[in-house]
């Protein structure tokens, strides 16, 4: 094996990012391989999963419920209702927002799905000891809340900042320049 070289304070072993990518290419994998000939996404999964617990939902709450960013959401679900897994319509509420729904062959693919979704998941926590899973869950949780949160402070809008009014310079009336003239000479 090849020597390291020293690249500062930077420890790819201990780099929490590199970690949970190589954690989510593994979580990946296992749904891949689970769901065979299935061409369902992990993220497709999650949108029908979404969708079944809460009919109705708009695009926007499902951005919010899924992680999943606007417009990558916004492709998901147009393919999704090509597929036939997904219908929307426009909401009373709010002429500009999508209600989405599941279809017939939605509900399908998501029961259909479902027993390997919560394989691949017990194949992923199977590769920890179960002493430890629960708290990996748990902090994990822990993560996305504060994430969560750092997105609502981010989005709140921000306060103006009063500051103080620049005092004008004083304009000399004719009068006072006539009266400062006489005291000088």
């Amino acid at each position: 094996m090849a020597s390291r070289k020293p690249t500062g304070s930077f420890d790819l072993e201990n780099s929490l990012s590199h970690l949970l990518r190589r954690a989510q290419q593994f979580a990946y994998e296992q749904f891949v391989q689970q769901m065979g000939t299935s061409s369902l996404t992990p993220r497709q999964f999650i949108v029908l999963f979404a969708v079944n617990e809460e009919e109705g939902l708009s695009q926007t709450d499902l951005v919010n419920r899924t992680g999943i960013d606007r417009s990558t959401l916004a492709d998901m679900i147009s393919r999704m209702i090509k597929n036939g897994m997904l219908a929307r319509k426009r909401t009373a509420e709010d002429a500009r927002a999508n209600a989405v729904r599941l279809t017939a062959a939605g509900r399908r693919a998501l029961k259909g799905a479902m027993p390997k979704a919560l394989a691949a998941e017990k194949a992923l926590l199977d590769a920890l000891p179960k002493t430890i899973q629960a708290d990996l869950l748990k902090a994990l949780g822990q993560l996305n809340n504060a994430i969560e949160d750092l997105k609502v402070e981010d989005e709140a809008p921000k306060k103006p900042v009063k500051r103080a009014a620049k005092k004008k310079p004083v304009r000399k009336t004719a009068a006072k320049k006539t009266a400062t003239r006489r005291k000088k000479s």
